[in-house]
């Protein structure tokens, strides 16, 4: 069996949770739309480190990764808090951030994917922006009219996203 199988799994199982997040959105399931999330985050944190344990680091597998985390922490928060908090009542103003976040996280993946990287991230991964927003929509799924709340932590997250804010990989 061949090294890069079992990371690339943990990726596809990353890629799957985004999925059934996404289709909880849509049948208006969103305290699991946000626990899928919350369990890719899960997931996604340890792919890349069982792929170095293996030495199965590919090229291959950090593109996977990286179009799994742009479904699972980028479209599937933005789409459940569109939702979830109806922002389509705001018109633009609400396509705004649903655009804006999984944008500003392929951003960071792309930068991210073609620099060497030396330990320390260059603005906030999209895996802890993505968690943060399924966090916040947990959390805040029983309270109404907090719609621009949402919006401004969608954009602030997407800020962080694309800055050049350094974190230390841990």
């Amino acid at each position: 069996m061949k090294r890069g199988f079992i990371p690339n799994i943990l990726t596809f199982l990353n890629l799957s949770l985004g999925i059934l997040s996404l289709i909880a959105t849509v049948e208006g399931d969103y305290l699991n739309s946000g626990l899928f999330i919350l369990a890719a985050g899960l997931v996604d944190r340890y792919d890349g480190r069982i792929a170095r344990l293996l030495h199965a680091e590919s090229p291959l597998g950090k593109e996977l990764d990286s179009l799994s985390d742009l479904v699972s922490f980028g479209v599937a928060p933005a789409l459940q808090a569109y939702f979830m908090f109806n922002l389509a009542e705001y018109s633009f103003l609400g396509l705004i951030p649903i655009i804006l976040f999984p944008v500003s996280g392929a951003y960071r993946l792309a930068r991210y994917n073609s620099s060497s990287f030396n330990g320390v991230f260059m603005g906030v991964p999209i895996t802890i922006a993505g968690c943060v927003l399924a966090l916040f929509t947990l959390l805040l799924r029983n309270s109404l009219n907090l719609s621009f709340i949402i919006i401004f932590i969608m954009i602030a997250l997407a800020y962080l996203m694309v800055s050049t804010i350094k974190l230390q990989k841990r």
